[in-house]
């Protein structure tokens, strides 16, 4: 999904965030369609977005490096809350931890309205939207037939016992 980047359904450009901070090569290279996050300079190890310090060694070398913009729901929420004059949203949308391919964990909401909540397990890739003068990522689902999800309330089907013999 790198590459697509729509003009933001969620929130007002009042709320950009600032490109000029710690996350700049986040938010630059989200400008031209890729996703680049923290790695320590010295292991390798994936870091999280304003981390300094590596768990690993220790060192405090920071490199932002392209990743492969796919991964895996980790937790869902379901956000209903909305702030008139800041929330666009008009209704209910869900955001993601998401587990990149990287190593790395990012929370994020949907590139575009209407997306359903993705399952606890469910693939995603990495898309951008546009809030105001700033690009950042989202998550979007894969395109998939539609198949059934027995929800919580569903028992599995189970086989029926043989009779005895």
């Amino acid at each position: 999904m790198t590459g697509t980047i729509t003009a933001d359904w969620l929130l007002t450009a009042e709320l950009a965030p600032d490109t000029t901070d710690v996350l700049a090569p986040l938010y630059a290279a989200a400008a031209e369609g890729r996703l680049r996050l923290p790695h320590c300079g010295a292991c390798e190890l994936a870091l999280d977005l304003e981390q300094r310090v590596c768990d690993g060694c220790d060192a405090n070398t920071v490199v932002w490096r392209p990743v492969e913009p796919t991964g895996v729901v980790h937790s869902v929420t379901v956000v209903h809350r909305r702030e008139p004059g800041l929330v666009l949203a008009d209704g209910p949308y869900p955001v993601v931890d998401v587990e990149l391919a990287s190593g790395h964990r990012v929370v994020l909401a949907p590139v575009g309205p209407g997306t359903p909540a993705p399952a606890i397990g469910d693939p995603v890739s990495i898309g951008f939207r546009r809030l105001g003068d700033v690009t950042v990522p989202g998550f979007a689902l894969p395109s998939r037939p539609e198949q059934h999800r027995p929800s919580r309330l569903e028992s599995p089907a189970r086989p029926s016992p043989e009779a005895p013999s």
